[in-house]
């Protein structure tokens, strides 16, 4: 070829003697940022499933600690492929719930009809897909890997949106969502917050417990309880300052939501008696920022 090109080749892994799916689990478990996921790590693959199997690979975030059960696929998706998928994501989901889970569909060939039936599950299981492509390019052979549907993700609900379109009770969230003693520690976090405006009230809604004022959404913090710890998220812009406030205080950052500019913060019962000055000061500091 001129000038040193070289066309590549499109090849088939599924009918390839030499490439397997075991090849592929290699070359993600080197190095799982060829997936376009974040900057990941490999916590576990080939891992056994109470009766249902061995997932492929266990992918962790190491930022916000987020997993990502990845399933592997040569050739197209099947019926079967998307089954079990979504399986071993809930298995995983209900033995570690401190985590956030996010199913990972990687196949050769993804189509239009498969995303169409997978689209039905997206937004109430967290779930993306990547088609990957083996390239011949010369005596070499490359994988390039394109996502085709992301994970959706829901924010808060801005003040200027129909917040009661989604209205909930303290009930939900504590038989459905958390447990009353993460729910109460939203309580123990809305004190705080009531030293700077006695007005303050927990608001239930649908994906989150916001704030309100006078029956007006007032979401300058918000928090969403799990079943064994309490997210709180603070609306403020990212900063060296912020950081340092919390990595001194050794709370467990979740991750900073540029989308929504939050902080999201994981806190147990023990984490709010122990830090309650930082927990106070960065509050101050999200409602200075909304009312600034």
């Amino acid at each position: 070829m001129a000038n040193g090109y070289t066309k590549p080749k499109q090849i088939s892994l599924r009918n390839h003697p030499q490439f397997s799916e075991e090849w592929v689990q290699n070359i993600i478990a080197d190095d799982p940022s060829v997936l376009g996921l974040g900057t990941l790590v490999l916590r576990d693959r080939e891992r056994i499933q109470p009766k249902a199997g061995r997932l492929d690979l266990l992918l962790q975030d190491t930022e916000t600690y987020k997993r990502f059960e990845v399933e592997l696929q040569l050739g197209g998706t099947d019926e079967t492929h998307i089954i079990r998928t979504i399986e071993y994501w809930d298995v995983e989901r209900r033995r570690y719930p401190q985590y956030e889970h996010c199913a990972v569909l990687v196949a050769e060939d993804i189509t239009s009809r498969f995303l169409n039936v997978v689209s039905l599950f997206n937004g109430s299981i967290p779930l993306v897909a990547i088609q990957m492509q083996a390239f011949q390019v010369g005596e070499h052979v490359t994988l390039v890997f394109t996502k085709v549907m992301d994970e959706f993700e829901r924010g808060l609900v801005d003040e200027d949106e129909d917040a009661a379109s989604a209205p909930t009770d303290r009930a939900y969230w504590e038989n459905d969502k958390g447990t009353p003693a993460t729910v109460d520690l939203a309580d123990k976090m809305l004190v705080l917050a009531k030293a700077l405006d006695p007005e303050l009230e927990l608001k239930y809604n649908k994906f989150y417990i916001g704030l309100s004022r006078h029956g007006q959404a007032y979401n300058f913090i918000s928090f969403r309880p799990k079943k064994q710890f309490l997210v709180w998220e603070a609306k403020l812009p990212k900063s060296e300052e912020v950081d340092a406030m919390i990595e001194e205080a050794e709370l467990e950052t979740l991750e900073y939501n540029q989308r929504w500019g939050l902080y999201r913060i994981r806190l147990k019962a023990a984490d709010i008696k122990k830090h309650e000055a930082t927990l106070c000061q960065l509050i101050k500091m999200a409602h200075d920022y909304r009312v600034g």
